[in-house]
């Protein structure tokens, strides 16, 4: 086991990478009666090309990993949520882009547990007759999500950028996609991607580093796993412009919404690069589009927003792009102006009491974060799955310059790279109506 201090954060983690591949991580928080743990495997819903070393090429239909996310839940026992709840812990698991994460929360049994948990996510049940179960009940989560305009905005921005790249499709498939997905072809991908030397393992709260390896230690010896296999993803070739200008769909909303944003060319970023980039841009948006800025004044001073108005920047492996909006009353003047705030910025630069201001508050936020053993484990997986390290968040955001945020602001806002997703008023449509095709 070593251990890695971080001295200027007062934090220390352990870390062991065990004989079949799984990687461990606990952070310590003495003090903390909550421990909150993440078992995480690389694997999300763009994950739908593949090959396994030695292996076979596969293609398997979209929303699958979503689809064996829900599906691990099941066992010959029973429900483990009934289980997890019974011994006092709350159990939950979503899937992303690029990671599937089961967790827990307790304050208590910690280790019966993180025993339940690493269990029931390496002992897989699927059967014909539950796997045609739950096509039914994903098949009402897809179709709830349909008339969910939040939802319906989001997936409209990114379908208008992407045209090949699977981070355009909804994370839970389609109603016909998921109707083709079987247990052979669950098992092709648990097999696949819930190698043990694909996962990682994050335990943050009131618990020993020494308990956990061993009780994790002896839990992996007392099983037997395949070999390790390299995984190769193949990704489309994604053009640079965007595949539509504008994609609205039409639903009975008290006020339109309205999200822009800007694609980037596919990069080839990985580790600390990466994670500098996605905090550099994160730090321009919120310098920019802050409830404290100037520019979000006056868009609320025009009622132009609402108080549900904001930003963010996504990026991983061969994706990454801005969003930017909410609830309008006029889509159109809305872009407008933020446009004309935008070309401000880029001609006179953000202003640097406005950089420093949200450079300072990034860090805060930052801090504060580390007491919660749940934004922990989650954001240590998000980030280690990435090739980057939590703890670096830190010393790049204090080493951030406003050059290197005006670097970055005339970098990513092109407007040939503009996007406009728009749920606005009326009847109820099934389809999204398209223009200004690319």
């Amino acid at each position: 086991m070593r251990r890695i201090d971080y001295d200027s954060l007062r934090e220390t983690v352990y870390c062991e990478q065990l004989p079949n591949g799984l990687q461990v991580y606990v952070v310590p928080k003495p003090g903390f009666r909550k421990t909150f743990a993440a078992f995480a495997t690389k694997y999300g819903s763009i994950d739908n090309h593949f090959q396994a070393q030695g292996g076979p090429e596969i293609r398997v239909p979209d929303g699958i990993a979503h689809f064996l996310e829900h599906k691990m839940f099941e066992e010959p026992t029973g429900d483990i949520f009934a289980q997890f709840a019974s011994q006092g812990a709350s159990a939950n698991a979503f899937t992303g882009f690029e990671r599937t994460v089961y967790i827990f929360s307790a304050t208590e049994r910690i280790a019966e547990n993180l025993t339940t948990l690493i269990d029931f996510v390496q002992n897989p049940y699927f059967t014909d007759e539950n796997v045609e179960k739950e096509k039914g009940i994903i098949g009402q989560e897809i179709k709830m999500y349909q008339d969910h305009p939040d939802w319906r905005s989001y997936y409209g921005l990114i379908a208008a950028m992407y045209r090949e790249h699977p981070v355009r499709i909804d994370i839970a498939g389609t109603i016909e996609s998921i109707s083709q997905i079987t247990k052979e072809t669950l098992y092709d991908c648990y097999r696949t991607f819930y190698h043990p030397s694909n996962m990682m393992l994050v335990v943050a709260g009131g618990v020993h580093a020494e308990d956990v390896m061993a009780l994790v230690r002896d839990n992996q010896a007392a099983k037997t796993f395949g070999p390790q296999r390299e995984i190769r993803r193949f990704f489309p070739k994604e053009p640079p412009e965007v595949a539509r200008r504008t994609l609205t769909v039409r639903l009975p909303v008290s006020l339109p919404k309205c999200l822009l944003g800007f694609k980037e060319p596919q990069h080839n970023l990985e580790g600390r690069a990466l994670l500098e980039r996605e905090l550099c841009t994160k730090l321009v948006f919120d310098a920019l589009f802050s409830p404290s800025s100037v520019q979000y004044q006056s868009l609320y001073d025009e009622h132009l927003i609402t108080d549900n108005f904001g930003y963010d920047y996504s990026i991983g492996t061969g994706y990454s792009f801005s969003m930017l909006g909410g609830d309008t009353k006029d889509p159109d003047r809305l872009m407008e102006r933020i446009r004309e705030q935008l070309d401000e910025a880029l001609s006179n630069g953000i202003r640097a009491e406005d950089f420093e201001r949200s450079r300072r508050k990034k860090i805060g936020g930052f801090l504060r974060m580390l007491n919660s053993p749940e934004a922990i484990a989650n954001q240590f997986t998000n980030y280690k799955l990435k090739g980057c390290d939590l703890f670096d968040v830190l010393p790049i955001y204090e080493s951030l310059t406003l050059d290197q945020a005006n670097e970055r602001l005339r970098d990513h806002v092109r407007w040939e790279r503009l996007a406009v997703s728009i749920v606005s008023n009326g009847p109820q449509a099934g389809d999204a109506a398209a223009s200004d095709r690319a």
